[in-house]
């Protein structure tokens, strides 16, 4: 009878303990079961069985957490205290004794006969519905090795993917497309692996066998500048934080230059992931290692929260998103508030990733972003070492220029006024500073995160994924669908926790089906235009089936068992038959198979904007060639400026010879992005970029024909058509389109342009050629 005795009397607090049987059974069974019991279960909750009650409904959100009431979605929904959910529904709503009973037993530890409470998520009946979604879905089985199709026409299989598309199209009675010409094959290739057009003495050479010329082309630096800007989209790569000051992220563009490097150096991808998820982890860990791991620190940063600790979670939700979106394949940020809407991901998995990185911190002053020396563990050691006895010298000169009285001013003029002897005193001073800079010399800085402390965080289910609504703690883990075995995280390293390199070797690893797929899938999709799964950030049971699974999986188990080497992976896919068809139609194919998910022909695909600028540069003879170092910063017109608060002095003046560099070395800046970049679809730099978009708005047009960029090219161009050509407009005409086309033209264009050039100038025909179809959508 006690809890009904408390049902009549409001009291504040219980003198006793609560006990399961006698007083909170009874509460859950009159007020609760009909919604919540074993025949009806509304949302997916029931509160008749302990591991169910535990662990709360659809949402994946734990409703009870022992010795936490406040946090507890079952007392909160009871009690009134959520905005949104009121129980029981209506104006049946609880006595306060029976309120305050269950707060005091969950309190207590919310003790429960059946089992003992348990600080990890329990998964309930709505977590095991929720991961059944995933049990059949084909990404989520590891790949094997198909036995390659055998075809009618085997005269067409240069390689095994020719045969796994050719099955396909004959099982229709269909046949691929004709072959590309040979200079508009050369072109395709030049532009896909380098982003540039062949040369006049390149085009030469279209002949050669496609083995030859691939070779040649991944072997070039050019290569690294082309592909390595694919992965900064997919890592969401900026040079600024966004956000009202938009600070700049100080040398972010070694991280850049890694990339390059490792996409020149062939450097497997299973490393090169490793390198930028643990980098300082690794045992053999160096200044280029630790430069990866600042991929941790490419997206945007508020430096001025208005609620810090809120912050602290859109930063780890930045890391989290971006990892399994870019690598998984997955949408694991979908699952911060509640368990996915439709997905096999559960909220608990989603904060056990969180858990993973939680040790990791932003270096920083205040609002001042800082970053720190790379090296060796035993050259970050001497360097600390070295520090550690210059600090007291800099104390001593210091005190020496009078303290914090003459701090705010310039040394020279507070070193005049000193004595003698002062300045003879900081002189000796600041030679045994030189002497130990000497003796142990700077190292190299690097924007990266760190983790200074060997044991992680302890990370927590937050409520609907607010900071101040802490739930149970979470160890870490992946995502449970693709690891019925968790790989053993550590508790703690000599360094840092180890957590991040415990998962990027099981990211790695055969055991997870996803990475070497979606990584396979991404570079189809950037030779192809469109994926073997349509999409490329979204494996999932919501994202498009493969168009050709069994080849998807003969490539990714091809790609690990060869090293994952993307420059293999590339001469396999460019040297086939199939990425030698034309762009040729098919009115019958077409009217079938309008997607062309067959791959009966090669489909036309927009340049991405920095390959148009980066041909435009090189037909105009200005392109320049110095690679890596500081971004440079494109022309930018002064009306874009004008928006700023402080016009003048938000970007560097514009200096041609330098702005002519690749594009990849622009500056990147979130709230700036150059306007001839933005309208060509640069992509969007807040969140990994799966793809980029192909728009076609009036701007495009405009920019690319009145522009300061195209404008100022093709005076360049004239000049050079001038100088190489000379002063006969035939030659002028076909040496422009080698240059621009890599063909010379048809006789009916060399008609039409002559035609032209007696009204106009070389300067319009160099804009008319920059603004062809065929310059932005190769053959």
């Amino acid at each position: 009878m006690k809890h009904l005795l408390l049902s009549l009397f409001a009291l504040p607090a219980l003198a006793q303990s609560v006990d399961f049987v006698r007083d909170v059974q009874p509460i859950l069974q009159a007020r609760c079961a009909a919604c919540h019991g074993d025949k009806v279960q509304m949302h997916h909750y029931r509160l008749d069985r302990r591991t169910d009650a535990f662990a709360g409904g659809e949402s994946g959100v734990p409703a009870i957490i022992p010795h936490k009431s406040a946090n507890s979605p079952l007392y909160r929904y009871v009690a009134g205290l959520d905005p949104d959910v009121k129980m029981p529904p209506g104006n049946q709503r609880l006595p306060a004794g029976e309120i305050e009973i269950l707060k005091t037993w969950i309190d207590q530890g919310a003790p429960w006969p059946d089992a003992n409470p348990t600080s990890g998520p329990i998964r309930g009946a709505a977590d095991t519905a929720v991961l059944k979604r995933g049990e059949r879905h084909w990404a989520f089985t590891k790949p094997r090795t198909p036995a390659v199709p055998a075809v009618k026409n085997q005269s067409w299989v240069r390689n095994p993917i020719d045969a796994f598309l050719l099955a396909r199209l004959e099982a229709k009675g269909w046949q691929p497309a004709s072959p590309a010409s040979p200079s508009a094959l050369l072109r395709r290739v030049y532009l896909d692996l380098t982003g540039l057009p062949p040369t006049l003495a390149e085009q030469q050479q279209a002949a050669q066998p496609i083995d030859r010329i691939v070779d040649n082309l991944l072997a070039r630096p050019t290569y690294g500048e082309r592909w390595g800007r694919h992965w900064l989209d997919w890592v969401r790569y900026a040079e600024t934080n966004g956000y009202e000051r938009d600070a700049i992220k100080p040398n972010v563009w070694r991280y850049r230059d890694y990339v390059i490097r490792a996409f020149n150096d062939d450097k497997p991808v299973n490393r090169f992931l490793l390198e930028q998820l643990a980098g300082d982890e690794l045992p053999d860990s160096n200044a280029e290692t630790l430069i990866a791991t600042g991929y941790y620190r490419l997206g945007p940063w508020d430096d001025e929260p208005a609620d810090p600790a809120e912050d602290r979670y859109d930063q780890l939700d930045d890391i989290v998103s971006t990892t399994s979106q870019a690598f998984l394949g997955m949408t694991l940020g979908c699952a911060r508030c509640h368990n996915h809407k439709f997905e096999p991901i559960l909220a608990a998995d989603y904060y056990s990733m969180v858990a993973i990185f939680n040790g990791l911190e932003r270096p920083r002053n205040g609002r001042t972003e800082l970053d720190l020396p790379v090296g060796t563990h035993a050259e970050l050691a001497r360097e600390a070492a070295r520090d550690a006895r210059i600090e007291p010298l800099k104390k001593q000169i210091f005190e020496l220029r009078g303290g914090a009285a003459n701090a705010k001013k310039p040394a020279a003029e507070v070193d005049k006024a000193l004595s003698p002897e002062a300045r003879a005193g900081i002189a000796a001073l600041q030679a045994e500073i030189d002497k130990l800079k000497q003796e142990t010399p700077d190292l190299p800085r690097g924007y990266r995160m760190r983790e200074p402390k060997p044991a992680a965080p302890a990370t927590h289910l937050l409520i609907r994924g607010k900071a101040n609504a802490e739930g149970p703690e979470v160890p870490p883990a992946v995502p449970t669908i693709l690891a019925p075995a968790q790989p053993p995280f550590p508790a703690k390293g000599e360094h840092s926790s180890l957590r991040r390199l415990t998962f990027a070797n099981w990211l790695i690893s055969r055991d997870n089906p996803l990475t070497a797929r979606v990584l396979v899938n991404r570079v189809w999709q950037l030779h192809f235009g469109e994926g073997l799964v349509r999409t490329a950030s979204d494996f999932g049971v919501m994202g498009d089936k493969p168009t050709h699974p069994e080849l998807l999986d003969w490539l990714t188990v091809w790609f690990m068992d060869n090293g994952w080497s993307l420059k293999k992976l590339h001469k396999l896919i460019l040297t086939s038959n199939a990425y030698r068809m034309s762009r040729a139609s098919n009115p019958t194919y077409l009217a079938e198979d309008p997607e062309n998910r067959l791959l009966w022909r090669l489909p036309y695909r927009r340049l991405e904007v920095e390959a148009i600028l980066d041909s435009t540069l090189a037909v105009s003879g200005k392109l320049q060639p110095t690679m890596y170092g500081p971004s440079m910063y494109p022309f930018v017109p002064r009306g874009a400026l004008e928006g700023s608060s402080d016009p003048d002095k938000i970007w560097k003046p514009f200096q041609e010879d330098e702005a002519s560099r690749r594009t990849i070395y622009a500056f990147v800046k979130r709230s700036l992005i150059v306007p001839l970049m933005e309208v060509l679809d640069f992509c969007d730099t807040t969140r990994s970029s799966a793809k980029r978009m192909t728009t076609s708005v009036a701007p495009q047009a405009l920019s690319m024909f009145n522009g300061d960029f195209v404008n100022r090219q093709a005076a360049h161009l004239a000049a050079r058509l001038r100088r190489e050509a000379g002063d006969d407009k035939g030659k002028q005409i076909d040496l422009a389109y080698r240059l621009a086309l890599a063909r010379p033209p048809t006789a009916t264009e060399r008609d039409a342009m002559l035609s032209f050039l007696e009204r106009e100038s070389l300067e319009q025909l160099g804009r008319v050629l920059f603004n062809l179809n065929e310059f932005v959508y190769p053959d």
